[in-house]
């Protein structure tokens, strides 16, 4: 059977003028076009590092609720330090950011397990500080553990488990933290393409199950079209949002896919383009 098309959405350059019903001005806070409330807001944003140049520079952003949204850019735009305020690990210099849930649960590169402890104990360590009673902790751990497809492992030891079972229990691990809005910085990023492309499809599965807003950082373009519902493309330093891909198609897609690949080029195209603008 063939494969449904997926249809992107481009959102001009700044520079650009905005043509009917395909272009989404980046002056404004960028939302989809679905229309429903918002669950992280971000109005004018910029950040400096003392006195500094301008690391990110008038970022206007509104996310859905339950939207899976990947930042894309070149190492260095400032994707990392976006997440990070998102997060309240790092503030802004001006503006302003809103998580209308309170805080955001972030998982990042290194699992950063505590070794001492199993699976099991790690992921009702969240719990305990998220103030879960102990009776019901070990059942909970149990629950999310399956969640991600590793509950034969609660009782393993990190150094006991491969990097992508690690992965796998750093995020049943921001799931414990119950909270709506899951921060990823570039997760994946340290393993190999058939484990990556494992955990694509686990946290596809565990996005649509839970309903979470996911904001994932990545400088693979092909993982974002993998995964992605909207694609932002950040331009080099300072960073501000250039661009935005809309994937209508709300079904699963493969890496391999002639869909995502024809995104993939389309997208380098565009970063190509900033790269080479930066170091004009």
């Amino acid at each position: 059977m063939t494969s449904p098309a997926r249809t992107s959405v481009v959102a001009a350059p700044v520079q650009a003028a905005a043509p009917a019903d395909i272009s989404i001005p980046v002056s404004k806070p960028v939302s989809a076009p679905a229309g429903g409330p918002a669950a992280i807001t971000i109005e004018s944003l910029g950040k400096r590092y003392g006195a500094g140049p301008l690391v990110l520079d008038d970022i206007n952003l509104s996310i859905e609720a339950g939207q899976f949204v990947c930042l894309l850019g070149a190492s260095g735009c400032g994707k990392s330090t976006l997440l990070n305020i998102i997060a309240g690990l790092e503030k802004p210099t001006e503006g302003a950011v809103t998580v209308a849930s309170g805080k955001a649960a972030v998982m990042f590169q290194d699992a950063a397990l505590f070794p001492w402890l199993t699976a099991g104990r790690n992921v009702e360590l969240a719990l305990k500080l998220g103030g879960i009673p102990r009776k019901a902790r070990r059942a909970e751990a149990l629950e999310l553990l399956d969640l991600v497809n590793l509950a034969d492992a609660a009782d393993k030891r990190p150094h006991e488990l491969s990097g992508g079972m690690r992965q796998r229990v750093a995020l049943a691990r921001s799931l414990a933290q119950d909270r709506k809005v899951l921060l990823m910085d570039e997760p994946f990023a340290a393993l190999d393409a058939i484990t990556r492309d494992l955990l694509h499809e686990e946290l596809e599965r565990v996005w649509r199950q839970t309903g979470r807003t996911i904001v994932f950082v990545t400088h693979n373009v092909r993982e974002a079209a993998r995964l992605g519902q909207r694609i932002l493309l950040m331009s080099s330093r300072p960073g501000r949002i250039v661009n935005e891909w809309t994937i209508t198609d709300s079904g699963s897609r493969r890496i391999e896919s002639p869909e995502v690949a024809r995104l993939g080029d389309e997208i380098t195209d565009q970063l190509r383009e900033e790269i080479r603008r930066n170091a004009a």
